[in-house]
């Protein structure tokens, strides 16, 4: 049987395997500042991924869990209606006539 630490361990292990290569993108100086937005996101879900490890060994407790998810699902909320908004402008885009 897998025990919660070896469980955590293997997850930290995969996760390290296919994260992405940093790149260095310069942030457009007249417009928002994408790249420190992406930054945050990704420390939001890093925290998130450290608490769920740490609740699966029982080092977080239950109440630090529940807050670190309800940011991450309002963070991941927020990035889904970026997104949207930013294929919505792109097909209208397409529709314009040339």
């Amino acid at each position: 049987m897998i025990t919660p630490t070896q469980a955590s361990q293997a997850y930290t292990a995969a996760r390290n395997a296919i994260a992405p290569l940093d790149g260095a993108t310069q942030a457009p100086t007249n417009g928002p500042d994408f790249a420190g937005m992406v930054h945050d996101f990704r420390g939001v879900m890093e925290q998130a991924d450290t608490v769920g490890t740490g609740a699966m060994t029982g080092q977080v407790e239950t109440h630090q869990l529940v807050q670190s998810l309800a940011e991450t699902e309002l963070a991941l909320q927020t990035v889904v209606a970026i997104r949207d908004k930013v294929v919505e402008a792109y097909q209208e885009i397409l529709r314009m006539p040339v």
